[in-house]
């Protein structure tokens, strides 16, 4: 242990499933803060004045106080160093972009050392985090300078390229809202939504309904209006070309003033609108040729305003309209100088994705270049006083109108969506006035594009944010659909593995395809794919992508708890034999037995409302767990005369136990004898409370007595032979 006042990150984890600290993935690490363990804040000087200064924000923390200004509060009073740790790195995930809220800081039982634990979204920008806040702490304490807007630039550019884009974390909130898990399934936006047979996946706004046809058809703009025209949307008249000379031409042939764009484009890059002349035709096709490098096409120009609509399924869900960009001169001042002061002045506006209308720069972009030089002007140019100049025809369609689109111009749009076989669409059109039929002002739909983004919804610049994610999550999924399966999840050390295999064999009798991860190995319906001694977290995420698997059974030691959290996030049955095994734990600061309840009840705290806990009757440690279930408690035991099995018959609640050799099934005062155990094969008659856990998981999935009858029957418990 150090003697000196610093802080020490002496281990640190990354629990990436539920664990003894939340549902949530987080990282706990264990810190030795040394001679500051005789020093709380309250007795190092200027300390909660630097502290709150640095980091203002630490006033919305609420701590254990429950109050605004909670942590302040602690900090002001005398707190030690592994909690103030906990809420500077907290506070640096909030300002990096990362929102997080939760963090615990608990003693060990040997001086100085303690374990915290804090919530983050993505192991590498947390572990980033905790090696800065660590540092933050220190000089502040010693009363150093630290580089804060330094520290934070890292972590913000880590945000950015490690965490789930907005559009993807939008529709995972809303899932998740629905009670629907969600696992990413690599560093980029692709998310499973669900497990096994009932997930769903999406990557960004793409879901596993859009084709792979009906995005290519997407991407060929020509081929888009065609399919268009011919179902009656309206369309610009336009073709595709491959110089300067044809632009003119095609020009000539549809009729001035023409649009000129990339035929691969987006984000308005390469477009130019309303040209009406043969050189400004030519510097456009450059322009837009320069943009992809490929064909340009020319079309009629559609007069009016942008909009994009966003349509999900069979229903436009958001709309946003773009409008123009001007400024006005004032006789002394730059067309540059006039775009900072009159347009990116505007606090809407910035570099990243939190702003909602993007900065404009004329020096920069050859589309406003190209439009000044219409005008007879260069950025550097100053407009007499009174003059308007228009800076951006197109773009910044951030204007949320969502109430205002025509029932006609919506159901053109959902049109466009299923000629072109998208399930979520982008549908970009021109029109005056959106709350008009498209018919009666000359508009016409422009673009039907794949992956939408869904900024301009879910952060307009005015008007009112839209929620996307739950129209998309509800697309996917029905009303009642969880999108889950049956978990089984089973903690303790006396038989567990053979009751995970003798579940599973009874489940998968039952007609469904299951997996199972225990200590025996990795099963995909009786057939081993991971050998004994090697299953871990990952290996129980691989039964929850596969989209075979219809039940999935799970044994969790203490250990893997401690060190990984579970794999799944809520179960439906969740089964605690015994507390024993703490004197293995050690390493883990765990030295009484009393402990292992914290560890243990992990299990019981994720199970679903709708599920059940399956405890061990005869001890009264598990007994209390009781409580700590969402849904229903079935206890069982070997003797009928266990206290709490009298009192839970009583209370008319399901109970199983043995009675002369006999299983017995029992609400209230119904009973039904399952079978005798001197009808199983001797190895395993001789565990009685394995079978009798086994069976109230099967009895609480809803599987029939029959049917567990015969699985106990016909399980073979040794995992060599053809089944589990």
């Amino acid at each position: 242990m150090t003697q000196k006042k610093d802080i020490e990150l002496l281990r640190v984890t990354h629990l990436r499933g539920p664990s003894i600290w939340t549902y949530r993935p987080c990282i706990e690490v264990w810190v030795d803060i040394g001679a500051l363990e005789d020093f709380p804040s309250n007795l190092i000087p200027g300390l909660y004045e630097r502290l709150s200064t640095l980091l203002p924000g630490l006033i919305e923390h609420r701590c254990g106080v429950g109050v605004r200004g909670g942590f302040l509060e602690r900090l002001r009073d005398g707190t030690y160093a592994a909690h103030m740790l906990e809420h500077v790195v907290l506070e640096l995930q909030n300002l990096a972009g990362m929102q997080t809220g939760f963090g615990k800081a608990r003693e060990t039982s040997q001086r100085g050392i303690y374990k915290v634990a804090f919530r983050t979204r993505e192991e590498q920008v947390g572990r980033t985090a905790l090696a800065a806040g660590r540092d933050l702490l220190m000089a502040l304490i010693e009363d150093r300078p630290y580089d804060l807007p330094a520290t934070l630039e890292i972590l913000r550019e880590m945000v950015d390229t490690r965490c789930l884009g907005p559009s993807t974390a939008h529709i995972v909130d809303a899932a998740t809202t629905r009670r629907i898990p969600s696992m990413r399934m690599t560093d980029g936006n692709l998310v499973q939504l669900g497990y096994g047979i009932h997930q769903r996946r999406i990557w960004t706004a793409e879901t596993d309904q859009t084709s792979a046809v009906a995005e290519s058809i997407s991407r060929d703009k020509d081929l888009t209006k065609v399919l268009l025209s011919a179902c009656g949307v309206p369309v610009p008249e336009g073709r595709m070309v491959n110089s300067a000379a044809e632009a003119w031409e095609a020009a000539e042939e549809i009729g001035l003033p023409v649009a000129v764009k990339p035929y691969d484009g987006n984000h308005g890059r390469g477009v130019s609108l309303d040209l009406d002349s043969q050189a400004v035709v030519e510097a456009a096709y450059h322009l837009a040729h320069q943009a992809n490098g490929g064909t340009v096409i020319v079309e009629q120009f559609i007069p009016g305003n942008e909009h994009r609509l966003l349509v999900v399924g069979d229903k436009v869900v958001a709309a946003a309209a773009g409008e123009a960009a001007w400024v006005t001169g004032d006789g002394s001042a730059t067309v540059i100088a006039l775009v900072d002061q009159q347009i990116n002045a505007d606090p809407r506006r910035g570099e990243s994705e939190e702003f909602p209308l993007n900065t404009v720069k004329p020096a920069t972009s050859a589309e406003i270049l190209l439009e000044l030089e219409r005008q007879g002007l260069t950025p550097s140019d100053i407009p007499p006083a009174g003059q308007r100049v228009l800076i951006q025809r197109n773009g910044n369609v951030a204007f949320d109108v969502t109430d205002k689109v025509h029932p006609e111009v919506a159901e053109m749009a959902v049109l466009a969506a299923r000629i072109v076989g998208l399930d979520v669409a982008g549908i970009d059109l021109v029109a005056q006035d959106i709350s008009r039929p498209l018919s009666r002002q000359r508009g016409a739909i422009i673009e039907v594009n794949a992956g939408p983004g869904l900024l301009s919804h879910l952060k307009p610049a005015s008007g009112t944010p839209r929620d996307v994610g739950a129209a998309i999550v509800t697309h996917l999924f029905g009303p009642h659909d969880s999108g889950r399966i049956p978990i089984v999840g089973i903690a303790g050390t006396h038989g567990t593995a053979l009751i995970a295999r003798l579940v599973a064999w009874i489940l998968q009798i039952s007609g469904k395809n299951v997996g199972l991860a225990c200590a025996d190995g990795l099963y995909l319906d009786s057939r081993q794919i991971v050998k004994a001694g090697s299953v871990d977290w990952n290996a129980g995420q691989r039964l929850l992508i596969n989209r075979t698997v219809e039940a999935a059974v799970f044994e969790n030691s203490a250990r893997a708890i401690l060190s990984e959290g579970l794999a799944y996030d809520r179960c439906a049955v969740g089964i605690v034999t015994d507390l024993d095994g703490h004197a293995e734990l050690g390493e883990f600061y765990i030295t009484e037995p009393d402990q292992m309840f914290a560890v243990l009840r992990t299990q019981i705290d994720v199970i679903l409302p709708s599920g059940a806990a399956v405890l061990n009757a005869a001890d009264p440690r598990i007994v209390a767990m009781a409580p700590l279930c969402d849904g229903e408690v079935v206890f069982y035991g070997i003797d009928s005369e266990l206290p709490e099995i009298i009192s839970r018959r009583k209370s008319g609640e399901r109970v199983i136990f043995l009675r002369d050799g006999n299983v017995v099934l029992s609400v209230a005062a119904e009973e039904m004898t399952l079978l005798a155990l001197s009808s199983l094969k001797a190895s395993k008659a001789a565990q009685p409370e394995v079978i009798l856990a086994a069976v109230a998981a099967a009895w609480a999935l809803g599987i029939t007595p029959e049917l567990i009858g015969g699985g106990l029957r016909t399980f073979e418990s040794n995992p060599r032979k053809t089944n589990y």
